[in-house]
Parts: C-alpha cells; sequence; structure tokens
C-alpha cells in the first residue's frame, strides 16, 4: 500500500502515505476541496522551481488537521466512532506519513519516537483545540 484512507461512516479520518512510495511526478492525495493538502513532491536531477511566492488569500478554516511524519520510532494511531468504539490501529514506522482530517483519535508510542508535526494555526491551546472522549 503506498496511499491509504481511513474512513468510517463515510467520515475520513485520516490519510498514510506509507515509507517507501514512490511516484513519477508530484502528486497531492487529498481532495482538491481539502483545507490542508497532504501528497509527495517528485522532480527529476537538474529541475528548478522558479522563485515564487504565494498569493495571500483569505481562506476561512473550519477544521483542524495535523500531519505527522515519523522521523524515529514506532506509534499507533487508534480510532475511534464517535460513540468511544475503536475500529481501526495504524502502526506508523520511520519515514511513514499520516494526516488526521476528521473524527475522534488516539496516539499511543510503542518505541521512543519523534515525529515532524504540522497544523493549522494560530494555536489557541489546548482547551479549544482538543475535545477529549471517553473510550471503551
Amino acid at each position: 500500500m503506498a496511499y491509504e484512507t481511513i474512513e468510517h461512516d463515510g467520515i475520513l479520518y485520516a490519510e498514510v502515505i506509507w515509507a517507501g512510495t514512490a511516484v513519477p511526478k508530484s502528486r497531492f492525495f487529498s481532495k482538491d476541496d481539502s483545507s490542508f493538502q497532504f501528497g509527495l513532491l517528485a522532480h527529476e536531477a537538474g529541475f528548478i522551481e522558479p522563485a515564487h511566492y504565494h498569493h495571500p488569500v483569505k481562506r476561512e478554516i473550519s477544521d483542524l488537521q495535523q500531519m505527522l511524519v515519523v522521523q524515529r520510532g514506532v506509534l499507533a494511531i487508534d480510532f475511534y466512532t464517535p460513540e468511544g468504539d475503536k475500529f481501526r490501529e495504524v502502526i506508523l514506522r520511520v519515514g511513514d506519513a499520516i494526516n488526521l482530517v476528521h473524527g475522534v483519535h488516539s496516539v499511543r508510542v510503542i518505541e521512543d519516537m519523534q515525529c515532524v508535526s504540522v497544523k493549522q494555526g494560530p494555536f489557541l491551546g489546548d482547551k479549544l483545540d482538543k475535545v477529549n472522549v471517553d473510550i471503551k
């Protein structure tokens, strides 16, 4: 598996790009209307992207997505229904990347780990950022 989506009851919980995935040219897997674009950049040696900047376009974002790229260690992401029932576990190792999109999830560290973490800002603090859910 190179790219995988984690879905349950019509809700996209996450997107995973597994380590070792290769694409012949740059490819974004997320839907065009997603507030967070998740994909791989790929170019041949010698490619030069012209100097540029991105238009300062005002965007309204109502979800908070978070991407993790595992640099060392092993972790598990557990996914739950809104009622707290676990329906899936994903084990991530070095080089794996996940974009957490919607729904209830938890992170369990299996081996000491370090991840690159990217999410939309500004950071408003844990009280406004996270809603804890009782799991079964």
